[in-house]
């Protein structure tokens, strides 16, 4: 007898302990995100935007990208179909921020849960003998249209986010660069911009980081898009990283951190993290 209610206790303990271990996972998976949420990427015409913004819309969710080339846009809403909608514009143009948001909630029907604020561009060259006409555009671009986009979104995630958390997660993600932590020695001026962005992703995960809005900063070393173009690297600097660098990194290689990024349960915050060719030893 004793031996029969030893065993029918052990049954009813395990039948418990099975129940308590089913709630808490279903529990962290209702913290997760396995359902589609909504998100905005600047600059997503090439490049890391580009690459995340496909890669968004491959993992369910529904995404709206900016960028100035109209075209690329269109022929991008042809490839992902009715998960992404492209809104033309010029970031740097403050009233163009609240239309991109106000876009999301029309194509989708509700407010962005993930923001991506990738738009910026490079410029080569050393403190001595920068460019001070482009510098000032590249400004504009890299840290006050960042700036623009990444408090907008935080006006409108805050509210929401008090209320339900952490029943659900809300990503602010910023791309910044290795030379935003180590001065590059071939864009000297481009890394000022990159320490101010990284500042500013740093202060506005201290202030609503409690408020449940998680902010992030994605820090790629050398990537191989239109960015090393752009940024006016001569032809030998760029064969240069090939060389010594070697495999550099694609752009799909910064998508997956970020969609590693905003999958993660409300209540886990990956607030920092560096992504460099294996090779790359500095910046």
């Amino acid at each position: 007898m004793r031996g029969d209610v030893f065993l029918w206790g052990v049954v009813v303990m395990h039948t418990l302990f099975c129940v308590f271990c089913y709630n808490s996972w279903q529990g962290v998976k209702s913290m997760g995100q396995t359902s589609a949420r909504i998100a905005v990427v600047t600059g997503a015409t090439a490049g890391i935007g580009e690459a995340t913004a496909r890669a968004l819309c491959a993992a369910g969710h529904n995404v709206i990208g900016t960028g100035r080339r109209a075209g690329r846009l269109q022929a991008l809403e042809g490839e992902l179909g009715a998960a992404f909608r492209g809104v033309p514009g010029d970031i740097t143009n403050a009233a163009f921020v609240p239309q991109v948001f106000d876009a999301a909630r029309e194509a989708f029907g509700d407010a962005p849960s993930i923001v991506v604020a990738n738009a910026g561009r490079g410029l080569g060259g050393a403190v001595s003998n920068a460019d001070l006409a482009r510098f000032e555009e590249m400004l504009k671009l890299n840290v006050t249209a960042t700036l623009a986009v990444v408090r907008h979104a935080a006006q409108l995630m805050v509210p929401v986010q008090e209320e339900q958390f952490p029943a659900r997660a809300a990503d602010i993600v910023v791309v910044g660069s290795v030379v935003g932590r180590h001065v590059s020695p071939f864009s000297a001026v481009y890394s000022a911009t990159k320490f101010a962005v990284h500042a500013l992703a740093e202060s506005l995960r201290r202030e609503i980081g409690a408020r449940g809005v998680r902010v992030s900063l994605v820090e790629p070393g050398i990537v191989a898009t239109e960015f090393q173009a752009a940024a006016h690297y001569s032809p030998e600097l760029c064969q240069q990283f090939n060389e010594r660098f070697g495999p550099v990194l694609q752009p799909g290689d910064i998508a997956r951190a970020i969609l590693f990024i905003i999958s993660q349960p409300a209540h886990v915050h990956i607030s920092d993290i560096v992504v460099r060719p294996t090779r790359q030893d500095y910046p």
